[in-house]
């Protein structure tokens, strides 16, 4: 659930001090805390603060369970889970001493760059899974797993990796629902990732965070997550009762062997998931061919693996595929007329599905949430605006041979320049966008600064259509290209379309 307002701390703020720590800006917060930058005046280094919201702190119970699992977490020694320095309580107020990390969130990233290569999105899913199999082991679960948990210590670029720590283990959340001080169909976790068996307030184990990561990965590769809806009450309905929708759908560049692999992550009963996070990843990558190589970055796996990926070193426009892998770099001026629009463009899950009771006490437990207003639930879908077909025009011969054939050479370009311009990426790909230098995210990421392509045909010889493209771009300015596409059977095989001088 996304909190918009955070929580009330009383007179805490930025520039007190809790025990050793004085707090600097807030750099986030969640529905029982907030967390500050702060200093630690004694070894004169930053951390997280996350202080806890006074109210929930007055329990004993939950007191005592809290001090109990931060000790239990702060034991947990893995290079992916954020290190906890210290917990205590200072004069009332609970708090929690965390590394901090300054290289943003998962959630961010992908915000920002769209969604995210297979191999960049397979490492992440991999650090975190492996952070959650050792915390599984020791009998802690985290209960809210999402990219905005995923903090990036290194970002990738330059021949590394991202260094992925997981963070906000749910330390309070798991002890306000192991002492009952969680209010009335309140629930622990955030609704767009959560668990079937989380939902109904089940008892939960490492699969409901597995669960959860399966939701994290389908919303990094295609930017929406499985189970999106506009009402908070259908998107319950969907999290215990709908199969996943296909990834392949919203990204065909990726094999379809990866939407077995999160049906499976995804089935609504624990049983039916796969036995550990780590078995979930290493299906993941084997469902994109991809393997470990050097220096611990993932590459493409050998010939007919299934992967689609560039091979390392192959250029895109000015940037290499290898940066392009790690979201780093996209290319500014590409040579051919590859798409510039940013935004980022879904088989039933085995295993039983919920008793009738529990969903129906689950569903009630909504309702009276929504009714007390609780909560409140943000959903931007903001549809793509409608855009009208390409124009295409045909110029001397050409135009003498009067409008193109449906199947032919020319008509398969004019479709492909439409199907660009009504923003059907996915249609666009398989026409000969799949052929191009560029990786599906890169290929739909061009086209953020057009407004509208017109396409002119100049001449048809064969299989080879010579034309002329405009692109109006959103600043008003206009960009010509011009070459030949090569058609074969319906589909651009080749592209030789350079900007005009």
């Amino acid at each position: 659930m996304t909190e918009q307002v955070p929580p009330a701390t009383g007179d805490i703020g930025s520039g007190s001090q809790i025990a050793s720590y004085r707090l600097g800006e807030q750099i986030g917060w969640g529905g029982m805390a907030v967390v500050y930058r702060a200093l630690d005046i004694r070894l004169d280094r930053w951390v997280a603060l996350k202080v806890l919201a006074p109210e929930i702190g007055r329990d004993d119970s939950f007191r005592q369970r809290f001090i109990s699992e931060s000790r239990a977490a702060a034991a947990v020694d893995h290079p992916h889970i954020i290190p906890v320095f210290e917990a205590g309580d200072a004069g009332g107020v609970l708090f929690i001493a965390m590394r901090y990390v300054g290289g943003g969130d998962v959630r961010t990233l992908f915000r920002r760059l769209g969604p995210l290569d297979a191999a960049r999105v397979t490492s992440i899913v991999t650090q975190v899974a492996s952070a959650l199999d050792a915390s599984h082991s020791i009998g802690l679960v985290h209960r809210d797993v999402k990219p905005a948990n995923m903090l990036l210590g290194t970002v990738a670029g330059r021949g590394r990796p991202d260094h992925v720590y997981l963070a906000d283990f749910g330390l309070s959340k798991q002890a306000l629902s192991m002492v009952g001080l969680t209010q009335t169909g309140q629930f622990v976790g955030t609704l767009d990732y959560m668990a079937p068996e989380q939902i109904e307030a089940r008892p939960v184990d490492g699969r409901a965070d597995l669960y959860a990561l399966a939701c994290a990965a389908f919303e990094m590769l295609c930017g929406v997550v499985p189970f999106q809806r506009d009402q908070d009450l259908g998107q319950v309905f969907a999290q215990l009762s709908q199969p996943p929708p296909a990834l392949t759908a919203r990204r065909p560049d990726l094999p379809p062997a990866i939407d077995g692999v999160l049906a499976r992550a995804l089935a609504k009963s624990p049983g039916d998931r796969y036995e550990s996070c780590l078995e979930f990843a290493a299906s993941l990558r084997a469902a994109c061919g991809l393997e470990w190589g050097a220096g611990g970055q993932l590459q493409p796996g050998p010939p007919g693996s299934g992967t689609e990926l560039a091979a390392p070193g192959r250029t895109v426009g000015r940037a290499s595929a290898q940066d392009l892998a790690a979201g780093q770099a996209w290319p500014s001026a590409p040579p051919l007329p590859q798409p510039r629009r940013t935004s980022g463009r879904h088989s039933p899950a085995p295993g039983g599905r919920p008793r009738w009771r529990a969903r129906a006490i689950a569903v009630a437990a909504v309702i009276l949430v929504i009714a007390a207003g609780a909560f409140a639930f943000s959903r931007h879908h903001g549809a793509a605006p409608s855009r009208p077909a390409a124009s295409a025009s045909l110029s001397g011969a050409a135009r003498r041979r009067g409008p193109a054939r449906p199947g032919s050479p020319a008509a398969t370009v004019t479709a492909y320049i439409a199907a660009i311009n009504g923003h059907h990426y996915g249609r666009a790909w398989r026409l000969g966008g799949r052929n191009g230098p560029s990786p599906y995210p890169a290929f739909v990421h061009g086209f953020g600064s057009t407004a509208r392509d017109t396409l002119h045909i100049l001449s048809v010889s064969g299989d080879v259509v010579t034309a002329r493209l405009t692109a109006r771009q959103t600043d008003g300015t206009v960009e010509t290209y011009r070459g030949t596409y090569t058609v074969d059977k319906g589909v651009i095989t080749r592209f030789d379309v350079r900007p005009a001088g």
